[in-house]
């Protein structure tokens, strides 16, 4: 039993009602009192008068949370900067702490959470030496009974989301600090899910995310209503480095999801995906040594195994390795399907006092045979009534189409700490591959169902290359503490094209498709096109906080140039486009209690911008990148265990024509998404762990070249969605946890006119996990059942406009997954 005198993080993580209240009554300053000081602190620096702290701040109880903010270096540091911030008296010994590091804090903290945080990773606990003084040292030969074991950890309660996520050139921040809105997937949540992709991950649980299809040729998705494509995911922070179409989690520590337009914090994507962004984190070594296989198996008989090791180096455990391998092939749940996928990654890192540094490799290969790529691409005018789904075992495809992917890419990281509070960093990373892919492109003719295909041969290999370089810092004017990042990025993408479209057409029936043998392929092979396309990008941002953190401004800008040129067959340069723009943003988060925090900002997208075509009166001219601007406001509420965050936005982003009367080509088309988020994630009670939400959105044409579609819902965005995953574990028996997920989409629009709908849709997901050891090895044992009921639905488009509201095909089918783990 602990000595009374003793601090027990677990006691002190969430004080008494009552003791919060008086807090905030007492300590808390009101909305409008903090804008009226923040107006008067304004202005004394801008008279260049803006006082100095005179009083040293009173030492907190054990109780009290303040706002904390840590920067990621040395943990000698990071305990130094905590002791002076606290006021709490810290023993330390260089010596003992030599080669670690700490990622920082940032965000509202008792002395033992902060503690805890801080000394997270590593055998070191916190001794009581007198009131409000602790001595750190190596855990080794200390009993429980006599010390405070300090151990903890930085996903939120329940495990399945981190509390912290990287939020571009914000670096690491805590989800009540951040003014926009964000999610982390953990490790443990991807092992649990069964995930195989970043699509069936997200769109899992997520209520902002909707995935249009399943096992494409690559990976995409809506998010806020606008499509985000596998090309714009980053890879430890890094634009261009993910794997190519698709990415396996298994290499993925953490999934980092922010919601809405990011060139602020990321860069533009290559893309331009404007609705959000997604940041693979890769797996590091940890503390302990790691050795775990696993077996898996999905309907109707795809098997696999993932191997997963790692182990850290040196006297002071300096060095890390991590390495996963993945191989699985076998049949798919859809017919005359089959599926492959190969990937070995290896993660290096090294760290010591003042340094940390980190290099990834890794290989991805796919291969999908009766791959469905555009479904249902094209619906002929005629048609007034859509064929009625049918179960997802039934292939849109044929046997012969197929598709291979391929992806080698190396990512090395690192910082310096120039000083306590100013740090540089580097990142510089490159990708090679492409993918080889036989189609078909269907075009849906009449009611009757009858479809016209058309077969593609399709290749192309590519390299990419990006980086990035910058400073980040902290310093104090007066009473208002800066966090500050200046960076600088480099993105080049050389790219080379061979396309054929065959002649034959078969002609077949939604109802019984024949897509006859596969065109004669021989004399493919001649490049038919190629592109180079370069983005660079200055950023500067500075988050300055107000009244000891509660109150938050963030301000930055980007200047973001893009050039791009195509070639033709020949090699003569066909098109060149080099244009430029500055993207500025701002945010506001306050925290009106240590549970509740208030956020708004403004923040843009940006897009390559159109060459006005020759038959336009303004031929030739072109478009400065298209930009888009979100709106937002939202509010996070943190009741220790569980979470909310709630969220209004408005995007509208523009599209460029030729105008019909004045043949001029411009920018005059524009989509306007406005929605409300709502999502939750924790542990309700200690056996009961809810991850999900609702979202509304309503995807307006605002502006379209056909004006009576203006006042239209998008092609394929759903109004409504609702998604709910839970997980209980049985009292009456240890190790074993039910777990359940639904999801409900609304009604899609397939058509810009608004014609004809898909009707709305829900699954249920069941399924159970048991965790136990054998010959003192942990073993545990996933099995699930998605779309229990077999529903048939039509998932809808694959990428809004740029395909008909059927090009995601159908819905999965009923699909048995199993897996077994064995940590030795």
């Amino acid at each position: 039993m602990l000595k009374p005198h003793l601090l027990h993080p677990a006691a002190l993580a969430h004080p008494p009602l009552a003791q919060t209240v008086s807090r905030f009554s007492l300590n808390k300053l009101g909305v409008a009192a903090r804008l009226a000081i923040l107006a008067g602190v304004s202005g004394t620096l801008l008279l260049g008068l803006a006082p100095s702290a005179q009083a040293q701040s009173p030492e907190l109880s054990v109780t009290t949370t303040k706002s904390l903010s840590i920067p990621a270096g040395s943990l000698a540091q990071a305990l130094k900067t905590f002791s002076s911030e606290t006021g709490i008296s810290l023993d330390l010994d260089d010596k003992t702490m030599q080669g670690m590091t700490s990622p920082g804090l940032a965000g509202q903290y008792s002395p033992p959470q902060g503690l805890a945080l801080l000394l997270s990773g590593h055998d070191l606990v916190a001794e009581p030496a007198g009131e409000g003084h602790y001595k750190v040292r190596r855990q080794a030969g200390v009993s429980a009974d006599e010390v405070m074991v300090v151990q903890g950890r930085q996903t939120y309660a329940g495990g399945q989301v981190a509390s912290d996520s990287r939020v571009g050139l914000l670096g690491n921040k805590h989800f009540m600090d951040t003014p926009f809105n964000t999610v982390s997937y953990t490790e443990e949540y991807i092992e649990n899910e069964q995930a195989q992709d970043i699509g069936s991950l997200a769109g899992a649980t997520n209520a902002s995310i909707y995935v249009p299809s399943k096992r494409s040729i690559f990976e995409t998705f809506y998010m806020r209503g606008f499509s985000t494509t596998a090309s714009d995911m980053t890879f430890n922070g890094l634009i261009g480095m993910a794997p190519n179409m698709r990415s396996s989690t298994e290499m993925a520590e953490r999934v980092d999801v922010l919601k809405g337009p990011s060139v602020l914090l990321n860069g533009m994507p290559p893309d331009g995906s404007v609705g959000g962004s997604i940041n693979i984190m890769p797996k590091r070594a940890g503390k302990d040594p790691l050795a775990k296989v696993t077996a898996t198996y999905e309907s109707d008989g795809l098997g696999g195994v993932h191997l997963d090791l790692g182990r850290r180096f040196g006297e002071e455990k300096q060095w890390g390795v991590r390495f996963n391998g993945v191989y699985r092939d076998g049949d798919t749940p859809v017919n005359d399907q089959q599926h492959k996928m190969e990937l070995t990654s290896i993660g290096l890192d090294w760290r010591n006092e003042r340094a940390r540094a980190s290099l990834d490799l890794y290989r991805q290969h796919e291969e999908v045979d009766g791959v469905n790529y555009f479904s249902i691409s094209s619906i002929a005018s005629t048609v007034t009534q859509l064929p009625t789904a049918k179960k997802g075992d039934y292939s849109l495809a044929p046997a012969w189409a197929y598709t291979i992917n391929d992806t080698r890419a190396a990512v090395l990281r690192g910082e310096f700490d120039l000083t306590d509070s100013l740090t540089a960093f580097a990142a510089w990373g490159q990708r090679e591959g492409g993918y080889r892919a036989l189609i078909t492109r269907n075009t849906l003719l009449n009611n009757a169902g009858d479809i016209n295909a058309m077969a593609i041969r399709s290749e192309r290999d590519g390299t990419q290359r990006s980086g990035e370089a910058g400073l980040r810092g902290n310093l104090g004017t007066g009473p208002v503490d800066h966090a500050w990042s200046l960076a600088a990025t480099h993105y080049t993408s050389e790219l080379s094209f061979k396309d054929r479209m065959y002649p034959k057409h078969t002609i077949t029936n939604y109802d019984h498709l024949d897509f006859g043998s596969a065109p004669d392929q021989s004399g493919f092979g001649a490049v038919t096109s190629s592109s180079d396309a370069k983005l660079e990008s200055v950023a500067l941002v500075d988050t300055l906080s107000f009244l000891d953190g509660d109150l938050q401004w963030t301000v930055g800008a980007r200047h973001q140039t893009v050039e791009s040129t195509n070639y033709g067959a020949s090699g003569a340069q066909t098109s060149h486009y080099d244009e430029s723009r500055l993207s500025p943003a701002t945010a506001i988060l306050v925290k009106v209690r240590d549970d509740l925090s208030l956020y708004t900002n403004y923040i843009e997208g940006l897009g390559q911008g159109g060459t006005a075509p020759t038959t336009a009166s303004n031929a030739g001219e072109i478009m400065k990148p298209y930009q888009t601007k979100q709106y937002e406001v939202g509010a996070k509420l943190d009741l220790g265990q569980f979470a909310h965050t709630l969220s209004l936005f408005q995007i509208a982003k523009p599209s460029a024509y030729t105008d019909p009367v004045s043949n001029v080509y411009g920018v005059y088309g524009e989509q306007r998404n406005r929605g409300i988020e709502w999502d939750l994630f924790g542990e309700l009670t200690p056996e009961l762990r809810l991850l999900g939400g609702a979202s509304y959105t309503q995807a307006e044409l605002t502006k379209a070249l056909n004006k009576a579609n203006e006042g239209n819902q998008a092609t394929g965005v759903p109004k409504v969605m609702a998604k709910l995953g839970l997980e209980y574990d049985l009292a009456a028996l240890p190790g074993l946890t039910l777990t359940g997920n639904t999801q409900f989409v609304g009604k899609r629009y397939v058509t810009d006119d608004n014609r004809m709908s898909l009707s709305p849709y829900t699954t249920f997901d069941l399924g159970a996990r048991y965790t136990t050891k054998i010959a003192t090895k942990e073993v545990t044992v996933r099995a699930s059942v998605q779309n229990l009921t077999n529903h048939a639905y039509w998932l809808g488009s694959w990428s809004g406009g740029n395909g008909s509201g059927l090009s995601g095909g159908l819905g999965s089918p009923r699909t048995f997954l199993l897996s077994t783990s064995l940590a030795f």
